[in-house]
């Protein structure tokens, strides 16, 4: 099984070096897939010493245009058999990566989603309002996909390579979330219903100071996104 990790990257020149390392260490066959969305801090110097690297793809966006739109592009170039997006800050473990493909390296899963509030093994005490933002949106969103989800917002999403095809992401943003939870929710793989599983995972989430992008009008436009994906196609 090759495994394609998509790593959109804006502005992350202090943690970027850390967490690439460390999706190194991980223990798959696997290429890395780096898209840049338009970095001002310095941080397209270190991908372009990267781009030469054996495994690792590295792609440009001219200017910001969104998580979404860097996933897009990634998850475009990515060969592997199942494709993992994982966030260029330090939030989420990619050491976690043998939790999250388990039910799919099993059979039982066509893609996992990683939950900071499924019991996971060290979640960092902050935002309260944060949580309260993300359980709503998670509540909402499976009012309409009809899942059990605890945490739709979740950056680690993985997929059989498979789901994704004939997915086209439309949403530049943060609406990759609700839109890609909605276009799964009603996906058919050989007449039957997508398998998706929760796994929990530990969270080191930042706060602002630390340079955490997402923000309340994110929030209130994921509502938006989740009644337009689940009832407007």
């Amino acid at each position: 099984m090759k495994l394609s990790v998509v790593i959109p990257v804006f502005n992350e020149k202090e943690s970027l070096e850390t967490l690439l390392e460390r999706v190194r260490e991980t223990p798959f066959e696997k290429e890395i897939i780096l898209v840049d969305d338009g970095s001002t801090d310095g941080t397209r110097d270190i991908l372009s010493g990267l781009e030469s690297e054996e495994g690792v793809q590295v792609h440009y966006h001219e200017h910001n245009q969104g998580k979404g739109a860097a996933l897009r592009t990634g998850i475009a170039k990515a060969t592997g058999d199942v494709i993992l997006i994982q966030d260029a800050d330090l939030e989420y473990d990619p050491g976690e990566y043998p939790v999250l493909l388990e039910p799919i390296e099993k059979g039982l899963a066509d893609v996992v989603y990683g939950s900071r509030f499924k019991g996971s093994r060290m979640t960092r005490v902050h935002l309260y309002w944060h949580q309260m933002a993300n359980t709503l949106l998670t509540m909402v969103s499976n009012m309409f996909t009809n899942l059990n989800l605890t945490d739709m917002e979740t950056c680690y999403k993985v997929f059989r390579k498979e789901v994704l095809e004939g997915i086209s992401i439309r949403s530049d943003r943060f609406g990759f979330e609700p839109e890609i939870t909605a276009k799964i929710s009603r996906k058919r793989l050989d007449g039957r219903r997508v398998r998706i599983y929760e796994v929990p995972i530990s969270y080191y989430g930042r706060d602002y100071a630390e340079g955490k992008k997402i923000g309340w009008r994110d929030g209130v436009a994921a509502l938006w996104h989740i009644v337009r994906f689940n009832l407007f196609g």
